[in-house]
């Protein structure tokens, strides 16, 4: 009888501090959730995804049947676009689908915002696809014969690639822009300037002919 009226003390004591601690613990992990929303980098951060979203939202607005579709299901069209891209590019991750996933990437959208930039009357967005099919040439011939060894070493090329894509096409990083100017462009300049170097000297065509021309002499001195 004792024996039992010590433990449920105990038993009580136990439960009240693992309580306290778990009160502890939940208000530790209140404060530091505050403290990180309140953080400049964290609300810097929110106000972009916010101005992202509400341009993607802004810009799948042009399509009546995203509208309708979210008047029925109720979803806002912006994030039902962005799970439905996430949901895709998980795709990558399987080994069969992401070498087509990745090409899909690569050329699909860019070719539909291209055939749009073609009957829009400014030159803004056609020096964009410009740029990016240019990086995309270049990007895709060096892939063509180095493909193997670069799988070989980079187990993660294919999720890699598809997100270097991304990069390089969405307008608010600008990254066919960024990469055509530091990679794409020095490369070709400086392969046309050692052109430029080596074809500086000009072909002797009058010590050719007198060489040619000596030559036949000897050749009839000799007969």
């Amino acid at each position: 009888m004792s024996t039992q009226q010590d433990t449920n003390p105990t038993v009580a004591n136990a439960k009240a501090q693992a309580a306290q601690a778990a009160d502890k613990t939940k208000a530790a992990v209140n404060q530091t959730a505050e403290q990180i929303k309140a953080h400049p980098v964290y609300q810097q951060g929110q106000q972009r995804f916010t101005e992202y979203m509400g341009q993607l939202d802004k810009e799948l607005g042009r399509y009546p049947a995203l509208v309708t579709l979210e008047e029925r299901t109720g979803v806002p069209k912006n994030y039902g676009a962005v799970a439905a891209s996430l949901a895709f590019l998980s795709m990558i991750f399987v080994n069969a689908l992401a070498l087509p996933v990745s090409n899909l990437v690569g050329w699909a959208f860019p070719a539909f915002l291209s055939m749009r930039a073609l009957e829009t009357p400014g030159h803004e967005d056609d020096i964009q696809w410009l740029t990016y099919w240019s990086v995309f040439g270049f990007f895709t011939f060096i892939e063509s014969f180095a493909i193997r060894v670069v799988l070989y070493y980079v187990p993660w090329y294919f999720p890699i690639k598809t997100f270097f894509l991304i990069w390089l096409q969405l307008p608010t990083t600008r990254g066919a822009h960024t990469f055509y100017h530091s990679v794409f462009r020095p490369v070709v300049n400086n392969f046309k300037s050692k052109r430029a170097q080596g074809g500086a000297a000009p072909y002797n065509t009058t010590t050719t002919t007198t060489s040619y021309a000596t030559t036949g002499l000897d050749h009839e001195k000799v007969l």
